[in-house]
């Protein structure tokens, strides 16, 4: 038993995790190879080797002839015969070869074959390994800075988090551990070259499919999601159990879910809205936390025209329009925002519309806190965590109001 070569691929099997069959064909090839260098050619070499104790023999095969014409692969019926009597022309010889005679040279490339095979499997290891994880996140740790991009060490294998995957304002520091969605692993000649994210839309569903059991298991589906990377996220959520709440499963306990994703994302703001196969009701809670009188929605064009109430036409928008074009990407609806003023104006809601709504306002602000919780740059938050849940319901005010406006429309 060839022990010490038995241990040495054993562990080379554990550290490396490369199949001690794939090292012992690495090491058959090597020694053709030397054979080859050694003897000029190979082809009558034979390896004999047992893979249980890792013994191993080199055969060298040479047929009888008359007259011989090449000294590697043949030899003489007079040397044949001297062998033993019982050959004849056309039988085969079988010596054996002392790997030991080989000179340094052939030695040295037997040597580097093995290792070349080695870093090669190595590398298709890490490979797989990685590109298993691919459109999936996983934790790194921070090394330090090249320039504007950061190198991270992932385990096995290190990737870059390049200056445009990165979300403005985060700065790390190094030791620290982050999470990160690879966005794709390429199989190069020097290793994988993973690419990863910190701005991808699907670096916060996965985050969520971690943390939400509902999520991962499939009962709450996450229908859409549009992100601002390091400012804003709308998800939109769907349950598959009547009995589940897709909404109040995301958010957690007291919040606890979301907020440790929303920890994870350095205070990214996130909101939850509810899932509709309906564009008009999916619209009207994507503009959440702004209260929405009508939507006409075109599915055929993609486009919705929205009306909001005059003191909510700047929280529809947002600030810079945040709110309506996370809006827009996360229903797929070009949407246009108008107030009520100007609904009156262009001929879609009846001149009157603004008496019949006297009391209602006052009624409505009263109850949405409105001078206490709006400002001009947007709504505050319901927790310290930053998310907002979005109830799908409007407010019976303005279920009634509809059915006056468009009953006076109709006449």
């Amino acid at each position: 038993m060839n022990t010490e070569l038995l241990e040495a691929l054993t562990i080379l099997e554990k550290e490396k995790d490369i199949s001690k069959e794939t090292l012992l064909d690495a090491i058959e090839n090597s020694l053709i190879n030397a054979c080859k260098n050694h003897f000029g050619k190979a082809d009558n070499i034979r390896v004999i080797m047992d893979r249980e104790t890792c013994d191993y023999q080199l055969i060298q095969e040479k047929t009888v002839v008359e007259e011989v014409e090449d000294k590697i692969e043949q030899i003489s019926l007079e040397d044949a015969k001297a062998i033993d009597s019982k050959y004849e022309a056309g039988d085969v010889v079988q010596f054996p070869v002392e790997s030991k005679s080989f000179g340094r040279i052939a030695t040295q490339n037997a040597k580097n074959l093995i290792l070349q095979k080695i870093r090669e499997e190595e590398r298709k290891v890490i490979y797989d390994q990685y590109f298993e994880k691919e459109k999936d996140i996983v934790t790194g740790i921070v090394q330090r800075y090249v320039g504007r991009n950061v190198s991270i060490n992932l385990g096995k294998a290190d990737a870059m988090l390049t200056e445009n995957e990165q979300v403005r304002g985060e700065v790390f520091q190094p030791t620290e551990r982050i999470k990160l969605y690879v966005v794709e692993v390429k199989n190069t000649t020097k290793g994988p070259k993973i690419l990863v994210s910190r701005t991808h839309p699907e670096l916060v569903k996965r985050l969520f499919e971690a943390e939400v059991t509902e999520v991962r298991e499939g009962i709450v589906e996450i229908k859409s999601i549009a992100r601002e990377a390091g400012s804003r996220t709308k998800i939109a959520v769907w349950s598959n159990d009547p009995d589940v709440d897709p909404v109040g499963a995301c958010v957690g306990m007291n919040g606890a879910r979301v907020n440790a994703i929303v920890s994870e994302l350095r205070g990214e703001k996130i909101d939850i809205i509810n899932w509709s196969d309906n564009p008009g009701i999916l619209i009207e809670n994507a503009l959440s936390p702004a209260k929405v009188i009508s939507v006409m929605a075109d599915p055929d064009d993609k486009t919705a025209s929205v009306i909001v109430p005059d003191y909510q036409l700047s929280l529809a928008i947002g600030k810079e329009g945040q709110n309506a074009r996370l809006a827009a990407r996360l229903t797929g609806y070009k949407i246009d925002i108008k107030s009520e003023t100007q609904a009156i104006e262009s001929g879609e809601l009846p001149e009157n519309y603004m008496e019949l709504m006297e009391g209602v306002y006052e009624e409505e602000m009263y109850e949405d806190g409105y001078e206490g919780e709006y400002g001009e740059d947007g709504y505050e938050d319901n927790y310290e965590g930053g998310y907002e849940e979005n109830p799908s319901e409007a407010g019976e005010p303005y279920e009634e109001i509809e059915e006056i406006v468009f009953e006076e429309v109709e006449e």
